[in-house]
């Protein structure tokens, strides 16, 4: 199986790091990391709640705080609140743990 290349998708700041996020909304299920975007280098989200009234950008936050078992206050929207492409800040962890993290979910 071919690994994604989720470091792709990340930059690493003095607080944490940014991972970009590409969101399908008003699915069936909520799932994080749902693959990755060779093209637009972004780890794909996937959360059933509708894109109206924020609610899929908070279910979006809650999905990764509890996949990276972290409170939803580490996890934060820098960009593209309104877009399904979004930059995610994630307090207090670097990239290489950050991606440590992400490729150890991926079923073998």
């Amino acid at each position: 199986m071919n690994v994604p290349s989720f470091g792709d998708a990340m930059s690493e700041t003095k607080n944490g790091t940014i991972i970009t996020i590409e969101v399908t909304a008003g699915g069936k299920d909520d799932v994080f990391p749902a693959g990755f975007n060779g093209w637009r280098k972004s780890i794909r989200c996937r959360v059933s709640a509708p894109s109206v009234e924020g609610r899929a950008n908070r279910a979006v936050v809650a999905i990764i705080a509890q996949t990276l078992d972290l409170p939803d206050r580490a996890v934060q929207i820098q960009s593209g609140i309104k877009s399904q492409i979004k930059r995610i800040l994630i307090l207090g962890i670097n990239k290489p743990e950050l991606i440590f993290r992400l490729q150890s979910m991926i079923p073998s």
